[in-house]
């Protein structure tokens, strides 16, 4: 990937394939996919159940390896790095959001929020202010002390967006990251994503089974037959 090609992007994907292998057995989930997201970008992933989505979000976070192919985050080739160095580019440019909030609940919500920017190396005030702001700009402002456990999914679910927004990555990959949710407390946590995605310019790379959601992103994709295909609103 050359330099005029990292400019404006964020995530870029060249000839990824994905093949599992148990025994004798192959079983190939996708190959030959080309991906690129721009800065600010927000993107749908659709497709069935079993098609890969997972995975290929997986991949581009490096948090799997490609059978076959290159990921490059913010410019950088992910099967270069060490795994400290892939780490350290992981915790730094992407978030995670899952549809289960992966809290550690003996933590509170600010404690939670507070994890990515310590392992970036940044004292505890700075990752205190940093989590306390993104907490309140979220609504839970009077939830900060609350451990996962004393907060509603709905709860849980904004301290999960906080965690995955709190270091300003150029990224935030989402599994299905409403898809816990009752329709009204979805479409809040899904307005807030939006919200501060204009807010930071932070890409958004979305898996969902939503297409109502989806509709509402710059653009959709669908996994299918291991492709990806570029669909128009008016087919989803």
């Amino acid at each position: 990937m050359n330099d005029s090609m990292t400019h404006g992007v964020v995530i870029h994907c060249e000839n990824l394939g994905k093949t599992y292998a148990e025994g004798k057995l192959r079983t190939p989930v996708f190959d030959g996919l080309e991906l690129s997201v721009a800065q600010g970008e927000t993107v749908a992933i659709l497709g069935a159940s079993g098609a890969g989505k997972s995975t290929l979000l997986h991949l581009l976070g490096g948090l799997d390896t490609p059978t076959s192919g290159e990921v490059f985050v913010s410019g950088q080739k992910m099967s270069a790095m060490s795994d400290a160095a892939r780490g350290a580019l992981r915790n730094r440019a992407l978030g995670f959001v899952y549809q289960f909030h992966h809290l550690l609940p003996e933590f509170t919500a600010v404690e939670n929020v507070m994890l990515p920017v310590l392992l970036g190396g940044e004292s505890v005030p700075e990752a205190t202010q940093r989590a306390r702001v993104l907490l309140e700009s979220v609504g839970l402002g009077h939830r900060l002390h609350h451990k996962p456990g004393e907060l509603s999914g709905g709860e849980r679910q904004r301290a999960a967006v906080a965690r995955a927004l709190v270091n300003r990555p150029a990224c935030v990959l989402g599994d299905e990251p409403t898809g816990n949710l009752d329709e009204k407390t979805a479409a809040t946590v899904f307005d807030l994503m939006l919200d501060l995605n204009r807010e930071q310019r932070t890409s958004l790379v979305l898996v969902t089974h939503d297409r109502s959601l989806a509709r509402r992103l710059d653009r959709i994709l669908e996994l299918h037959e291991g492709r990806l295909r570029e669909v128009a609103p008016d087919e989803v």
